[in-house]
């Protein structure tokens, strides 16, 4: 009989645990914060803790999963619905280096030495600071490197031309919020955005899923319910 308890009781949680990762999708795994990788880790424990306990009935299982699987959903629903939320609990992007120089304050606020700076640049086939235009470290603890233009994979040296400064691409405008903080940064103005909106047939930003500003290349702007002329359109690259 104790064998056959336990048999269930290993079905049922493995179910579940199946149940609980599907819902939550390819993030829970690819994309995992800080926060959804400790809740994974909890949700294992309560069932491998729940399983050698012999006072613990089939039902608090189901119960403790279901319910802890629950608000782990919840929680990744608020991120998508709502913006604040999101930035609370992801937080944003935190620039590590700035136009190729070391941000040495965001470096100590992210707990990091330089030579894990350097670690993980090199797994991004970077091994000196030197090529370094911009350097991100991601919400999921992974950086995003820019490199600068003459250490790019194809370079302006090849074509022989001369080189040029490196922009980083600003989102204003995400999930049909504007993000004002960024626009005051760039130097631009609410009506100058919604100027450009509008010329290209854009009622509001809140019909926009992401807009994205690149100095040299202007506005991207992607809505909801993209119309055949936002697929067809791609603006002409420099070299064209």
């Amino acid at each position: 009989m104790k064998w056959l308890h336990l048999t269930i009781e290993l079905v049922t949680g493995f179910i579940l645990l199946f149940a609980v990762v599907k819902i939550a999708g390819k993030k829970l795994i690819s994309q995992m914060s800080p926060f959804t990788f400790i809740s994974a880790i909890v949700l294992g424990e309560l069932l491998g803790n729940a399983l050698y306990d012999d006072h613990i009935h089939l039902w608090y299982i189901i119960y403790s999963i279901t319910l802890w699987g629950a608000m782990l959903l919840l929680v990744e629903y608020a991120s998508q619905k709502w913006l604040s939320f999101r930035l609370w609990s992801e937080g944003k992007p935190t620039a590590l280096i700035r136009n190729g120089v070391i941000d040495y304050e965001a470096l100590k606020k992210s707990r990091l030495t330089l030579n894990q700076l350097q670690s993980l640049l090199r797994k991004h086939e970077t091994f000196s600071i030197r090529e370094v235009a911009f350097c991100f470290l991601e919400a999921d603890g992974e950086i995003s490197v820019l490199k600068k233009a003459h250490y790019q994979k194809t370079t302006r040296e090849d074509f022989r031309l001369p080189p040029h400064p490196v922009y980083v691409p600003v989102t204003l405008i995400r999930d049909g919020q504007l993000l004002a903080d960024e626009l005051a940064e760039l130097g631009k103005t609410e009506q100058w955005l919604t100027a450009e909106l509008q010329r290209q047939g854009i009622a509001s930003p809140k019909d926009v899923l992401i807009a994205e500003w690149l100095e040299g290349d202007g506005l991207f702007v992607q809505t909801y319910q993209p119309s055949e002329l936002q697929r067809s359109t791609r603006r002409p690259t420099a070299l064209e």
